[in-house]
């Protein structure tokens, strides 16, 4: 990815912190020697730096997929940035957004225990705390008569990139305009933008 200096994010926990909180992305890789592209959920590990997660078997994207590097793309929040919003015209328009790259090997989970627990981690994640359902005795007959349909992996992780493109490279005054703006549109992803800003000048 394109990374100039200033939208840069070096620090692998921050990096890790956006996973968790935007871990639907996109798996690319080539398959029949094309670019192929999937998106899942993915479930992070930073002790063991890597992603796990899983194809439907039918997608034939797996069946080539051990013998290379693959690349992983986790999206946030973006918005357009109009050059209204600055103290001249003398501007051109620009887009504010944050991403993270991930690189990595891919070794498939044939193991049907193991991906068992890794199917209970990713329902953990993302039913939460509060929800009342949970993989357990009540339900693992029907949900292992569906695993055979499955095809869990584990992404050993090379690289990390993140892209924080906030507007770093204006003024104070021309980001807090900027904010200011994005605030009060009805995008939730204009206020998000405006939040990872201000977050930004602060830190």
């Amino acid at each position: 990815m394109y990374i100039p200096k200033t939208f840069e994010m070096t620090d692998e926990e921050t990096i890790f912190d956006f996973i968790e909180k935007n871990s639907f992305g996109v798996i690319i890789s080539r398959h029949d020697d094309r670019l192929f592209g999937t998106h899942l959920p993915f479930v992070p590990d930073r002790a063991n730096r890597c992603l796990t997660g899983h194809f439907a078997k039918q997608n034939e994207q797996w069946q080539d997929i051990e013998k290379q590097e693959v690349l992983v793309i986790f999206q946030g929040p973006h918005h357009y940035i109009s050059p209204s919003w600055y103290e001249t015209h003398q501007a051109v328009p620009t887009w504010n957004y944050v991403a993270v790259h991930v690189y990595g090997s891919m070794e498939l989970i044939h193991d049907p225990e193991a991906l068992m627990r890794d199917l209970r981690k990713m329902v953990d994640k993302y039913e939460g705390q509060s929800s009342s359902y949970r993989m357990d005795e009540s339900n693992q007959a029907y949900i292992e008569k569906l695993m055979g349909g499955l095809v869990g992996f584990n992404i050993k992780i090379h690289k990390l990139e993140g892209k924080w493109k906030l507007s770093q490279n204006q003024s104070k005054e021309r980001q807090t305009r900027v904010m200011e703006n994005l605030e009060k549109l009805p995008s939730d992803d204009a206020k998000a933008i405006a939040e990872w800003m201000r977050k930004n000048m602060t830190s």
